[in-house]
């Protein structure tokens, strides 16, 4: 099981993981690496924006984000919603301008052409870093919570392809990220909270995989990122293409195309650290200001999901959104923390995770589900 995770992971030069402790030196041979492959690929997706427009993607996901939201919203008994908001161009534009929405008055009949204009269908989310917590072998579904305490959010994703300005179909996209204190299910390390608890090995919490339909759309439930000292609010997506669905729900073969980040606006990230579990969060919260892997992807785009409040009260729920490109012909070799097998975690004593101290927190709850991988 082990070797066949292994060979289907060779191809393209490895991505190494930025983190936190990472050297200069290290940092400067990523960014280096990060502006070649950027000198030979398309950057943006505004070259599609009229093609996307003209076959009514836009108008299509406006329909759709809508729906989803009011079906989110009877779920939780809410009668509220709101609106996005726009795309920006580079750091200091990214960092002030406001993905939520300030439209009042709004309801159930709504015009989804108002509620969801802006479609950030041209934003890419740039290959960055698959940060130091992958772990191969998880589980394809749309609902990673678990147990997981937290603001409960949905995240809709849609895949655009770089160089034909269409949706990408049948396309796996794997989400991860930590929970409301700053902890990786799925690993164990210094500080990624308590460490002398194997168990967290075979952990899944907060991590997923699920298959774009024809419209290039993935969507996962979720609830809201934690923080952790050292990097802002963020979760990492990386795409599997050609890729077999097995038996036992999980993935094998294919190629690994595109490997990323998406982050949130700052008062989004305030206001839901108000609530519990994250207020307990006793590790350094660092602003998206302060963080150099946004800032580098903020260089020329807009990497910040849309998003809309539920109800009233962030509590109650987020529904978040956004469109990247992907260059369908890439194909990445991507090193993994742990192995998830059918007798659980196995970590690669190969990881390579390029120095550094993890995240930490308060020990993370919930068991692994009934479904293992290959």
């Amino acid at each position: 099981m082990k070797s066949s995770i292994i060979s289907a992971l060779l191809g393209a030069s490895m991505l190494v993981a930025a983190h936190p402790g990472q050297s200069k030196a290290e940092m400067k041979r990523e960014a280096a690496e990060r502006n070649a492959y950027l000198s030979t690929h398309k950057r943006s997706l505004a070259h599609c924006a009229d093609q996307l427009k003209a076959r009514g993607n836009d108008v299509a996901m406006q329909n759709r984000r809508r729906a989803m939201v009011e079906k989110a919203r009877q779920k939780r008994s809410i009668s509220q919603t709101a609106k996005p908001y726009l795309q920006a161009r580079d750091l200091d534009t990214v960092l002030a301008t406001d993905h939520k929405s300030n439209l009042t008055g709004i309801t159930a009949d709504t015009d989804p052409s108002i509620l969801f204009s802006s479609n950030n269908s041209c934003i890419l989310s740039p290959e960055v870093t698959q940060g130091p917590y992958w772990v191969s072998g998880e589980l394809v579904r749309q609902d990673m919570s678990e147990d997981q305490a937290g603001v409960p959010m949905t995240l809709d994703i849609q895949i655009i392809d770089v160089n034909t300005c269409e949706p990408v179909p049948q396309v796996y996209l794997e989400a991860w990220h930590c929970n409301a204190t700053g902890v990786y299910s799925g690993v164990i390390a210094s500080g990624n909270g308590d460490s002398s608890d194997e168990t967290n090995l075979d952990n899944t919490f907060l991590r997923g995989i699920n298959l774009s339909d024809d419209d290039g759309i993935v969507t996962f439930d979720t609830v809201f990122p934690g923080h952790y000292t050292g990097r802002t609010t963020h979760i990492h997506v990386l795409s599997h293409v050609d890729a077999t669905l097995n038996a036992n729900n999980t993935l094998s073969g294919g190629n690994i195309t595109h490997v990323g980040q998406v982050f949130f606006d700052q008062d989004l990230i305030s206001l839901v650290e108000t609530e519990e579990p994250y207020a307990s969060n006793t590790q350094e919260l660092m602003t998206n200001a302060e963080d150099s892997i946004l800032a580098e992807e903020a260089a020329d785009v807009d990497p910040m999901v849309e998003y809309v409040l539920l109800g009233e009260d962030v509590s109650e729920g987020v529904f978040a959104w956004i469109a990247f490109g992907m260059d369908t012909t890439a194909s990445y070799s991507v090193n993994p923390a742990v192995y998830y097998t059918s007798e659980g975690g196995v970590e690669n004593e190969n990881a390579g995770s390029g120095g550094g101290s993890p995240p930490n927190g308060t020990a993370p709850s919930g068991a692994p589900p009934a479904a293992t991988s290959a």
